[in-house]
């Protein structure tokens, strides 16, 4: 698995990550230890979790349980530096973790000291923000978002406080770089003029949702991306398994997430599954598994750090990881971009 340099920071990562958010909900912490341990075996260096995980559904019994898994396997092996490790604060809309408290100063002292804890690390590689206090157009919010409630004042102060207190946690080791997730093209730009005024640390990444259904990246953001040297973590790159095929023909398999989350989230449309059906043809057409094709087409974007894969077993995750050996050849990506053309927002 090749590494490259993450952005502007020293982080050389596997251009795969590994996904955590199942581990404690549809997954023991046994089967969580055995998907740490192929992705390792396999050459992945790269791991990422968040303080609410796991999800499907978020429960505060379960908040923070992914990170304990991810803790326990540390102390259990010792192997906390075979793997660069990025989590994630909560805002508002983390429902149990920590009351939904938004963002803040104190808010991050206390956040990390318990990601610390539950990891049991000594250091964070990646800190970064779940989603903007302001609000988000993540998670089929674009729909109707509407971001004239926002006031700037607030959203600067509010920047302003908590990269200080970012960069307190920084120089005390606790942290070494940080990121943004669920964030816009002036969200990423925003924190940087804030970050450079004051002298404080720079968002490195962003982690977005991204995939051949759901390309909000491309432009204004791609533009940002590039421009400050924030490259894109991209999440459910096969669209929380849409791209998979395993929900082709109306077919929803038992333990599959949409069992547990009632049409993927609004992802599942009619619109979505012509589109889909378009993606595998063109897969079909080349003799490539549509899995596969998905998670190497996100590894070909110019603005990728890493692509974040997650899988409910360790067959799930061999397939994904060897999309990392799957090369797309002009004819394909010509293809991609013909179905692209038909289907541009199927959700």
């Amino acid at each position: 698995m090749e590494t490259k340099q993450l952005g502007a920071t020293e982080l050389h990562v596997t251009e795969l990550c590994l996904g955590s958010m199942t581990w404690g909900s549809q997954n023991t912490e046994d089967e969580g230890h055995a998907q740490i341990d192929r992705a390792l075996d396999r050459g992945l260096n790269f791991m990422d979790t968040a303080e609410m995980y796991p999800v499907h559904p978020v429960l505060a019994e379960t908040v923070g349980r992914t990170e304990e898994i991810i803790g326990n396997w540390f102390a259990k092996t010792g192997k906390r530096n075979d793997w660069i490790l990025a989590t994630k604060i909560a805002g508002p809309n983390g429902g149990f973790t920590r009351s939904g408290a938004p963002i803040s100063s104190s808010e991050v002292v206390s956040a990390v000291n318990a990601s610390l804890k539950r990891l049991q690390t000594d250091h964070i590689d990646l800190y970064q923000l779940h989603w903007p206090n302001r609000g988000s157009f993540a998670f089929r919010q674009n729909w109707d978002y509407d971001p004239t409630h926002q006031n700037r004042a607030e959203t600067i102060a509010h920047m302003q406080d908590t990269l200080g207190e970012l960069k307190r946690q920084v120089d005390a080791g606790k942290i070494r770089y940080i990121g943004l997730s669920n964030e816009s093209a002036w969200g990423m730009a925003t924190w940087v003029r804030v970050a450079d005024e004051m002298g404080l640390p720079r968002m490195a990444t962003i982690q977005n949702e991204y995939s051949l259904l759901y390309r909000f990246f491309d432009t204004d953001a791609a533009e940002a991306s590039h421009n400050e040297q924030i490259p894109l973590l991209a999440w459910s790159p096969l669209a929380t398994g849409m791209l998979t095929g395993k929900y082709r023909g109306g077919a929803i398999p038992d333990g599959s997430r949409a069992t547990l989350a009632e049409g993927l989230g609004g992802r599942m449309s009619s619109r979505a599954h012509e589109a889909v059906e378009a993606y595998a043809a063109v897969a079909d057409k080349h003799g490539l598994n549509l899995t596969q094709m998905a998670i190497a087409w996100c590894m070909t974007r110019p603005f990728m750090g890493s692509t974040i894969i997650g899988a409910s077993s360790v067959g799930q995750l061999d397939v994904c990881i060897d999309a990392g050996d799957v090369t797309l050849s002009d004819e394909v990506m010509a293809d991609i971009a013909q179905a692209h053309m038909a289907h541009p927002m199927p959700y």
